[in-house]
């Protein structure tokens, strides 16, 4: 990035939130300033579900919802689009009809970004997107701590015989070395699973588990120390899976459980995480046709502005 201001948001004060291309928190696009700190990209990608589709509308949903925030962040008194060039990157345009071509079109459009020296911001799609993603990532950083927020592990082996789907990619990931298997951790894990298999093959794979439970009854701030020790210096990539969130907060998701997070609780966790080496991030299977007055993609905007924050926040540090 060049020493001039960072281009922020249109100002919403001459301007009505609700005109105007919605871009992600009405940023300027990736080509109107060149290259970018922090890339907002969406992949609408659905084609890895198990269950109910529609997570390609997501990162547009997302993008919609994002209108209303406003370019001071109070939680973690920081003003992320002024300490670092943020801009909306468009789409990763993904075969609908092709998962492994899908894989690679994502891990290579990943890893251009990165090369301009961008962390990303990515907006799914469902959680296939995030094993590409994770690739690229490692490329540049070698293995990375992972912190995934979901109901569910995503670990599983395959799908009908199916490599790629949004149940597997971390187990991918672990089996292909990119991931450092001593700093893995879900959050708000619950539901039925298949068999007590599932769990013991998340632990051999090195995975930590806080369950929705958990948080309930520790509390945000024991969990985020554990969090925070488990993460340590290392590099760290965040995937939210929205469906982390209790159905009551994130009804336009795929896979509803009941008995997930509130977005406080969501929230309060990312912001505890502020002064990790936080190195890109997902939110991904938010699928508005199941939402109701945009309750899921604004939850998502807000996850996405809060880890936007962060990333903003150690770039300036860092300058």
């Amino acid at each position: 990035m060049s020493s001039a201001a960072p281009r922020g948001p249109v100002d919403s004060s001459r301007t009505p939130r609700y005109a105007g291309p919605a871009t992600f928190a009405r940023l300027p696009r990736l080509d109107e300033v060149g290259t970018a700190d922090v890339a907002v990209v969406g992949v609408p990608f659905d084609s890895g579900v198990s269950y109910r589709p529609g997570a390609r509308f997501g990162g547009n949903a997302v993008r919609e919802a994002s209108r209303l925030l406003r370019p001071y962040n109070p939680a973690q008194d920081a003003s992320p689009f002024a300490l670092a060039q943020v801009a909306d990157a468009g789409d990763i345009a993904a075969n609908p009809f092709d998962i492994e071509e899908a894989v690679a079109t994502v891990e290579g459009a990943a890893d251009d970004l990165l090369a301009t020296g961008a962390r990303l911001m990515t907006l799914g799609g469902d959680h296939t997107i995030a094993l590409p993603l994770l690739r690229a990532v490692a490329r540049r950083h070698g293995p990375v701590a992972l912190l995934h927020f979901d109901a569910h592990l995503d670990t599983w082996d395959t799908y009908f015989g199916a490599a790629y789907t949004h149940g597997t990619p971390f187990r991918r990931a672990v089996e292909e070395g990119i991931l450092d298997t001593s700093a893995l951790s879900h959050v708000g894990t619950r539901g039925p699973l298949y068999g007590k298999q599932d769990l013991d093959d998340d632990a051999r794979m090195g995975f930590g588990i806080v369950t929705s439970a958990d948080v309930m009854r520790r509390g945000v701030d024991e969990v985020v120390q554990q969090l925070r020790e488990r993460i340590g210096d290392r590099p760290l990539y965040v995937s939210v899976d929205i469906d982390v969130l209790d159905p009551a907060h994130a009804p336009g998701t795929g896979t509803p459980e009941a008995g997930g997070l509130t977005s406080r609780e969501l929230l309060e966790i990312l912001r505890g995480l502020a002064d990790l080496r936080l190195v890109s991030a997902d939110v991904v299977e938010v699928a508005p046709a199941y939402d109701h007055a945009e309750i899921t993609a604004v939850a998502a905007s807000h996850t996405a502005y809060e880890l936007t924050t962060v990333m903003a926040r150690q770039i300036a540090a860092a300058r």
